[in-house]
């Protein structure tokens, strides 16, 4: 047999050998496992300084848990309602709503 003949039948057949080796089921499907759902705590309730701001520093708190809200921007903003929180405590309600006011309006709040 001529060396390129030769070449020729050994490729198709290392071909054919190669292509016996492949499996015709499609490759496994890797499950993914769906995320659970976040927890969410009820938001406090009543009217007031109290209330208000206590339902700030959830959704904050919930912002945080989920990752739309950087831990660091969650503290800065937990010190902020801290200082709303003092203020509403003491008693100076127009000063804890103009505090809590302004925390939302910095961290781009409504």
């Amino acid at each position: 047999m001529p060396a390129p003949l030769h070449r020729a039948v050994s490729l198709a057949l290392l071909g054919c050998a190669l292509s016996a080796c492949q499996s015709s089921a499609p490759p496994p499907v890797a499950a993914v496992a769906a995320a659970p759902a976040a927890a969410v705590a009820p938001l406090p309730t009543g009217t007031g300084c109290g209330p208000t701001i206590a339902r700030t520093q959830a959704i904050v708190d919930g912002n945080v848990k989920t990752g739309d809200l950087s831990a660091a921007v969650g503290t800065r903003f937990g010190a902020d309602l801290s200082k709303a929180a003092g203020a509403c405590a003491a008693g100076r309600e127009g000063e804890a709503m103009s505090l809590l006011a302004a925390a939302k309006a910095r961290y781009g709040y409504r």
